[in-house]
């Protein structure tokens, strides 16, 4: 995931601001007690998602890979008012974990977590979302967006985490790997869609930013 020099990733996040003291708790524990803890959203990309979602002001969001809580945290922050975030995570061992940074949050009431499988549970929502974010196994990245593209209202906004899959996409001759090929046929899916706008903004592991038309 480290594409930029390190001076360049520290003014970047210097400059950004500070998450706030429960989510660096939770940074703390996940890297201390999880497993590929670098899933988690963390400090930049944790602001990103903030802010993104203090632009749209979704009322209803649905996110796509809950981990330990992280993102919906961040993206609580952005709901209007009576906003709710769905959050579905089928790791059973990662729940009460997460559950207990979303009590210790001001955000609790807004956060719906289903630990389920998603694409067993995302036909039965209602909808219609305004900001969806994708951030689960990478062999289901297209079955997800075509999943929940009709289920976001005109004018709202998917967004899929690890597009760039820590530069993965763009290796060539040489055998890939599934999940490269998995995001590299979503990549270009996506991007050949004439029903969505979308931009590839190279932040950590690469966000793609689509938005329905």
């Amino acid at each position: 995931m480290d594409f930029l020099p390190e001076a360049i990733k520290q003014y970047t996040e210097q400059h950004t601001d500070a998450e706030s003291a429960l989510l660096n708790e939770l940074t703390r524990e996940t890297h201390k007690k999880v497993l590929m803890s670098r899933m988690i959203s963390g400090h930049l990309q944790g602001r990103v998602l903030a802010m993104f979602a203090h632009m749209i002001r979704p009322q209803q969001v649905l996110e796509i890979g809950t981990f330990t809580g992280y993102s919906a945290l961040c993206l609580a922050e952005g709901l209007a008012d009576g906003g709710k975030i769905i959050t579905i995570d089928k790791n059973e061992e990662l729940e009460s974990m997460a559950r207990r940074f979303f009590a210790k949050s001001d955000y609790e009431e807004s956060i719906d977590y289903r630990v389920a499988d998603a694409m067993e549970l995302i036909p039965e929502l209602d909808g219609p979302f305004d900001l969806v974010f994708i951030d689960a196994d990478k062999i289901n990245y297209y079955n997800y967006f075509k999943l929940v593209l009709e289920k976001v209202r005109p004018g709202g906004f998917i967004i899929a985490d690890n597009v760039l899959w820590s530069g993965k996409v763009v290796e060539t001759g040489k055998k890939i790997d599934n999940d490269t090929q998995a995001l590299q046929d979503f990549n270009r899916l996506v991007h050949a869609d004439d029903r969505v706008e979308k931009v590839l903004f190279p932040v950590r592991d690469g966000l793609m930013v689509i938005r329905k038309i």
